[in-house]
């Protein structure tokens, strides 16, 4: 038994014993956001109440671009030229070890990318590879692969969709009087974020195989994940009529996917690198109707893809509820203080990072993680003289390291592996932990 191994084990005990329900995990969460806001706020029960029920539509927008992005990248995940990208790439470990580093790097590339697609892909990757190794006699402790895949997302905020990096690069945005345009040159594209990245995604993917345990505990994949999925079919009448030829004519889907190509050049190339959540799923949508069969072959893909988001409409408006909370009772400026008090010049990027992740366990939305917070700490970055950059991929790193521990985006990557949260949640405590070193030796020592 390893060392890791030694050190995940109580955590894959007491996340199997003691973790709730994603769902029931938000419940918790809000009962506790309104009890803080009661106690250490001016408002009482019914301003808290008031300030919840008053959020809870308001990330309904955003909850229809996040389906939208979980729904295309799915698709997309699932067309015949990806899928089998996919397993050829499945069939490259020879090893255990190397099992869970492909999957582990695959998915956190792919974050960088975009999260959704990291989500997918992870989860994909980790049935591919959970195939090729069942085939070959390789033991793969299938939880391990998948809390693997998972672990990637502890990056996303550092890649090409990351909401905060973004909004202080758009003209207009909220805090532009006080901090003007924050190019991504000097966030995403910073020499510092991509070297931390880089080191994240080698650390993480050296560490995932670490806990691997022994060979007689080891758990296979379900048959359900271990069986070929089968090919998408679609019933063609022995007599077409005109209807069904045009059901099947790829000429129309892709002539939808080249006008989606021309829109996004002509946008790229006006705007140069802007990207938001929009253009996300518009080339996603733009590449998973260019490789699908037929414009009914991708609606299949679609309606396939609609188990992955259920519960995350469920679920949002509750989190969107949280943020009410804290935004409207003055609960997230009161946290935020708590750490701007302790802060230092040198130690202001570190205190933001750590409530950024204590605020992300309320708020997993970045993009909303950043409005409460985001003011707050641009203040004391002004009065300490810090950077507002600096803050930004502070509260960046906050964001994305305690999605570890927070079960809410694992719903759609174990809709897709086959698995609960508990199976895996148990072993992205460690990577917690790992990345809090990393995280807060790049803000102390790098920025």
């Amino acid at each position: 038994m390893t060392i890791l191994e030694r050190f995940a084990r109580p955590f894959v005990v007491f996340v199997e014993r003691y973790y709730p329900d994603p769902f029931v995990f938000a419940i918790l969460l809000t009962l506790v956001a309104l009890l803080m806001a009661v106690g250490l706020t001016s408002a009482g029960p019914i301003e808290a109440v008031t300030a919840w029920g008053d959020g809870l539509p308001g990330l309904l927008a955003f909850i229809a671009q996040l389906s939208i992005t979980l729904l295309a990248a799915h698709a997309l995940a699932h067309t015949d030229a990806v899928q089998r990208f996919l397993s050829r790439l499945g069939n490259v470990p020879r090893t255990p070890f190397q099992a869970y580093s492909l999957v582990c790097a695959t998915a956190a590339f792919c974050h960088l990318i975009a999260w959704s697609l990291g989500l997918v892909a992870g989860a994909l990757m980790a049935r591919q590879v959970a195939r090729s190794a069942a085939e070959r006699g390789l033991h793969i402790h299938y939880p391990l692969l998948v809390a693997s895949a998972y672990a990637g997302i502890v990056v996303w905020h550092m890649g090409y969709s990351g909401s905060a990096p973004l909004f202080v690069a758009t003209p207009g945005h909220a805090m532009e009087a006080d901090i003007g345009l924050i190019p991504v040159t000097q966030t995403i594209l910073a020499w510092q974020n991509i070297v931390l990245a880089l080191v994240t995604i080698a650390v993480i993917s050296f560490v995932c195989p670490l806990m691997a345990p022994a060979r007689d505990k080891t758990l296979e994949a379900p048959r359900a994940v271990l069986e070929k999925e089968p090919e998408e079919t679609i019933d063609i009448p022995l007599q077409p009529t005109f209807a069904a030829t045009l059901d099947q004519a790829r000429v129309i889907n892709v002539a939808l996917a080249i006008l989606l190509a021309v829109y996004l050049v002509y946008w790229f190339g006006n705007r140069g690198l802007e990207l938001n959540l929009n253009i996300v799923n518009w080339t996603f949508l733009c590449a998973g109707l260019a490789l699908a069969r037929s414009p009914v072959h991708y609606v299949q893909l679609i309606s396939n893809a609609s188990r992955t988001i259920g519960q995350i409409i469920l679920q949002y408006p509750f989190y969107a509820g949280i943020m009410g909370v804290m935004a409207g009772t003055g609960l997230g400026s009161v946290i935020s203080g708590w750490f701007v008090a302790i802060s230092t010049p040198q130690t202001l990027p570190f205190w933001a990072f750590l409530c950024a992740g204590v605020v992300n366990m309320f708020i997993p939305s970045g993009g909303g993680q950043w409005a409460v917070q985001g003011p707050i700490f641009i203040e004391a970055a002004k009065t300490l003289d810090v950077s507002a950059r600096d803050i930004v991929l502070a509260i960046s790193y906050g964001d994305q390291w305690t999605n570890t521990i927070q079960p809410f985006w694992t719903i759609p990557l174990l809709a897709i592996a086959g698995l609960t949260m508990r199976e895996i949640m148990g072993y992205t405590f460690v990577i917690f932990f790992v990345t809090f070193v990393l995280f807060s030796a790049g803000l102390l020592f790098l920025l």
